[in-house]
């Protein structure tokens, strides 16, 4: 079949399923389902049998806004590849302002031996923050046993296995001993904004990893009272933040005798990482 026709035809039908970038979606998609480049795509006008049967699948589970990524079973985080199922959330580019943050707050690549994730997921975080800081050993906590388990295998798609665990426990309370970083996305959103989600998010990304309480709040408490027992001195802890909660998660810290060392906000303008310590 025709590039161009298969092309136009799949554009059309995300647009109308409401897929904002209904055309960027079809060639990342066609270029999945054949197996090619962007540039190999850009070579082929016609589009073998094969490769036009698993992009019109591909296009049907899309236009009913299963997300691009668990079509593909992967993401790209940070400068990592990851696979991601049902079982996470998916790696988003608003998260690497936490590894932004953390590279400025520890610009000494030797110095972090220990870093912590909490609610680890994929483990995007964690190996990231591993790939940047080479004598560093991490430790990735997720309540899914599923999450931990997918975590596991990417950091062997990585080459980090030697140098990561993960367990599945219930936050801070699986943990002993104190580590130089400790990272965290927690669940953070409203629980009545759930319900306005959109549906790429609603019906195909956990909830528990999204939900947050009535006030979006449940997990930084619990985050915020642990840190004092986790951190080592001059250590530090970079948790994700949504949007408008700085204040409230900065009142919390502060409370538990944490200082706030910095709000960095995303490319969005959103504060997003907020950078703590024991003070």
């Amino acid at each position: 079949m025709r590039k161009i026709d298969l092309l136009q035809q799949a554009g059309e039908r995300l647009f109308q399923a409401g897929i904002e970038e209904a055309a960027f979606e079809a060639r990342l998609l066609l270029c999945w389902a054949c197996g090619w480049t962007r540039m190999e795509l850009m070579q082929h006008d016609e589009i073998p049998a094969e490769g036009v049967d698993r992009f019109q699948r591909a296009i049907q589970r899309r236009s009913q806004r299963e997300p691009v990524a668990f079509i593909t079973g992967e993401q790209g985080f940070w400068t990592l590849d990851f696979h991601v199922s049902p079982e996470t959330l998916i790696p988003r580019g608003d998260s690497e302002t936490l590894l932004e943050a953390l590279l400025d707050h520890k610009p000494d690549r030797q110095s972090v031996r220990s870093i912590l994730d909490l609610g680890t997921g994929t483990g995007c975080l964690l190996l990231s923050a591993l790939s940047e800081y080479p004598r560093a050993w991490g430790l990735g906590v997720d309540i899914a046993p599923a999450a931990a388990a997918l975590a596991r295998r990417n950091a062997g798609r990585n080459g980090l296995s030697d140098r990561v665990a993960f367990m599945a426990g219930d936050w801070a309370a699986a943990v002993g001993g104190r580590f130089d970083v400790v990272l965290s996305n927690p669940p953070y959103i409203e629980h009545a904004d759930m319900a306005h989600l959109m549906p790429d998010v609603a019906a195909y990304e956990p909830h528990r990893a999204l939900d947050g309480g009535d006030d979006g709040l449940v997990a930084y408490r619990i985050l915020c009272r642990s840190l004092p027992h986790l951190l080592m001195p001059n250590g530090c802890a970079v948790l994700e933040l949504g949007m408008g909660q700085a204040d409230a998660v900065t009142e919390l810290a502060e409370a538990e005798g944490l200082a706030v060392l910095e709000c960095r906000k995303d490319l969005g303008g959103v504060e997003r990482a907020l950078v703590l310590a024991f003070s």
